[in-house]
């Protein structure tokens, strides 16, 4: 595994901190009783409950109170930007990978660079801090990374003899003989809501920038030539009806894997989880193989969902807040805490915990497959190239409605990540961000 690195050319958000910062109090003061110290943790993480039920049961100095939150699309990106502005925030929030640099700009989380201990720093794969460092400056812990991977329906490609693509070549090939075979059958979907996530997860894996800063300034990118080739790809899929067009999570989509109609689905390890959890009625008729590379020679992966936690400005007490993430992040009995609470196929940022989660999960549903050992392979292979942008929920709104129409023949993929890149713009700078295209 590559070395942690800070990624060059974050000056820029930096900059910004440095002044959104000056004006924020970074202590509220602290507790002057005998008594353990308190703290707040929100958190949309299923199992988190139980989390905090084993640290407080094993902890006597410090305890936490709990507030599951709603996820971050219901509401819960709201609510803690709310409590942040009001300066009642939580000790310790979660936050999803392409959220934190808006949070981040915004002042939310502290700097732990200093606060996070060299030996949890060495335990987390490089990737994951990577996606939570900027310029050097580490803003909150990776929970999980998910590399991106195929999950397909093994009983119909064996059926058909259709070979699982190891390259997109491949996957086109497989998805016209696939929809040969079993003309109502498609090997994955172009989704219309949600996709734009998905599509940065194709582009980052075929080496797309969607966003960089060089000079204090933010270059956006959502075309660049990665982005147009991964655009043509899925139009082209689009245009010869060799993917299913629908709604990401949407029942429609649920029914489709059900039945087979839909016989794929690219996305993050947390998937795997998720599928056992929906589909239960699929149970050995899926596996997983590695995402398809453009060059098999230099194989990419990238990630699609995973959180982190943050320490937040707020916080009276921040050594205590980055103890329990700590523990969280690190220690066997949390995650078998996490997982008493239902099936998860999350992978940990903390390899060492890998066995834990492998024996923690019963994997009949994939006919015994190592899961766990693909996604430790998958995730190595995750590259460090890739940096969020600071308003990505605006910029994926703006996206899926152009991927909304393009589904419809309104416009293309292509043209729906240029009226993401242009209806991002105008919110970039009215955070006194310079910024720059092409």
């Amino acid at each position: 595994m590559p070395g942690h690195r800070a990624t060059a050319g974050t000056t820029a958000l930096l900059t910004l901190l440095v002044l959104v910062l000056a004006g924020c109090s970074t202590s509220r003061g602290s507790d002057t009783g005998d008594g353990p110290v308190r703290l707040t943790f929100w958190s949309a993480l299923r199992g988190s409950q139980e989390v905090v039920d084993e640290f407080n049961r094993t902890h006597t100095d410090i305890k936490v109170n709990f507030q599951q939150v709603p996820s971050g699309e219901q509401g819960g990106w709201a609510k803690l930007s709310n409590a942040a502005r009001a300066g009642n925030s939580p000790d310790v929030a979660t936050v999803e990978y392409p959220q934190l640099p808006s949070f981040t700009i915004d002042g939310v989380p502290r700097d732990i660079s200093k606060l996070l201990p060299d030996s949890v720093r060495r335990k987390i794969l490089p990737q994951a801090l990577d996606l939570t460092t900027f310029d050097g400056r580490t803003y909150a812990v990776p929970v999980d990374i998910e590399p991106m991977v195929f999950l397909y329906r093994k009983d119909i490609f064996t059926k058909n003899r259709i070979p699982v693509p190891k390259t997109w070549a491949e996957f086109e090939s497989s998805a016209r003989e696939l929809k040969k075979a079993q003309p109502r059958s498609r090997i994955a979907s172009l989704f219309t809501t949600g996709g734009t996530l998905y599509m940065a997860g194709y582009a980052w894996q075929a080496g797309a920038q969607w966003y960089q800063t060089s000079n204090d300034t933010w270059r956006v990118s959502m075309d660049d030539a990665p982005t147009r080739k991964v655009a043509g790809y899925w139009q082209r899929l689009k245009d010869e009806d060799l993917v299913r067009v629908e709604p990401g999570s949407s029942q429609q989509w649920r029914a489709h894997l059900r039945s087979g109609e839909t016989a794929g689905y690219l996305a993050g390890a947390w998937a795997a989880g998720s599928m056992m959890a929906s589909t239960p009625d699929g149970k050995g008729k899926w596996a997983i193989a590695p995402m398809p590379q453009w060059d098999p020679a230099k194989p990419k992966v990238s990630t699609q969902g995973g959180s982190t936690f943050m320490v937040t400005k707020d916080s009276r007490h921040p050594k205590e807040a980055m103890e329990f993430i700590s523990w969280m992040v690190t220690s066997p009995d949390a995650l078998k805490a996490k997982l008493a609470s239902g099936v998860s196929s999350a992978f940990p940022s903390v390899p060492s915990l890998v066995p834990v989660a492998r024996k923690e999960m019963d994997t009949s549903y994939f006919s015994g497959q190592d899961i766990f050992g693909l996604f430790g392979k998958q995730a190595e292979m995750i590259t460090s190239s890739w940096k969020w942008g600071p308003r990505m929920v605006s910029t994926t709104t703006s996206g899926d409605d152009g991927l909304a129409r393009a589904g419809v023949g309104s416009g293309t993929v292509l043209e729906a990540l240029r009226e993401a890149q242009s209806r991002t713009m105008p919110d970039l700078k009215s955070l006194g961000l310079s910024v720059s295209t092409g």
